[in-house]
């Protein structure tokens, strides 16, 4: 299997946050194509008749950041990261895979994908799969919604859900990809959840996830975002996204904890850790932990 090149491609003004985005997420290497002042550094070394006309005819208003994954990572689990950072973060961005054969590419990465376990009580198994197991199984199907669990970000949440969700409570998934978070909570013994997404595709998987579980008479999916969407008051929010969002959210999370209640919010590589944690007191609310794994940060507060 060969390495997978993910080519994404953005507006200039847009290039340093993507390269910061695919730089955080990267096991690999990261390979940046700009060409906006091709002739500036020609002009420095050589004269600008010697640019070969394929250059010359480069767009100077884009940037392409090449992130090469190894061939035994899950590229379909970092497209869809991808696309749930870059999108989060508002980016006017494309994604284009090489590497992989398109045919192969919706059910390929299936390979990848096998049940855990996860925390003291919780064992995620995708639905091609079975497991023998006296803990809560979590089945999932996460099409090409982000979410199987696999990624640190994803982990790290279930974990504090795992330790944290008792017994009926009323719980609010931001961003909620295939619903792993939200089902995960019910299946531990929350009352109710209520997932929200911008992405239509991500609502159906997640209500698909729910039935699947048998806990769609709990859920919730909404498509839209969380300022027109949320409901009075939940005992747990999480919010597995990106650090600009988390600390654009922030001020609204307060008013939608009920006393006593947790935040959850990961997503956040950790050169980002204080700069949110900050956002998040200064919201309001107090950092009761700060969890890490291979680079990337869960952010547990009240």
């Amino acid at each position: 299997m060969n390495w997978t090149d993910i080519k994404i491609t953005v507006p200039k003004a847009e290039a340093e946050t993507a390269e910061a985005i695919a730089t955080g997420i990267s096991g690999g290497g990261i390979y940046i194509e700009d060409y906006s002042d091709l002739e500036q550094q020609v002009e420095a070394i050589a004269h600008i008749d010697l640019i070969e006309q394929e250059l010359i005819e480069k767009d100077r208003s884009i940037v392409a950041v090449h992130l090469y994954l190894s061939p035994d990572e899950n590229p379909a689990e970092v497209v869809e990261l991808l696309k749930e950072r870059l999108q989060k973060a508002e980016l006017h961005s494309t994604l284009e895979i090489s590497g992989v054969a398109e045919e192969d590419w919706a059910n390929g990465w299936k390979a990848f994908y096998h049940a855990m376990t996860l925390g003291n009580r919780l064992a995620i198994c995708p639905s091609w799969e079975t497991i023998d197991t006296d803990r809560v199984v979590l089945k999932l199907d996460p099409g090409m919604a982000f979410g199987t669990g696999t990624h640190e970000t994803t982990s790290l949440c279930l974990e504090a859900l795992d330790e944290f969700v008792q017994g009926g409570e009323r719980m609010l998934d931001i961003g909620t990809g295939s619903g792993v978070l939200a089902i995960g909570a019910l299946l531990l013994g929350a009352a109710s959840a209520e997932g929200v997404d911008i992405d239509e595709m991500c609502v159906r998987t997640a209500a698909e996830n729910a039935a699947l579980n048998g806990v769609d008479s709990r859920f919730i999916a909404k498509a839209g975002n969380l300022s027109d969407k949320a409901s009075g008051t939940y005992n747990i929010i999480t919010a597995n996204i990106v650090a600009n969002a988390i600390i654009s959210l922030s001020p609204a999370v307060k008013p939608l904890l009920a006393e006593s209640g947790l935040f959850i919010a990961s997503g956040i590589i950790d050169e980002r850790e204080q700069e949110v944690a900050a956002a998040i007191e200064a919201a309001g609310l107090k950092v009761q932990e700060i969890r890490r794994k291979n680079g990337w940060v869960c952010i547990l507060a009240r």
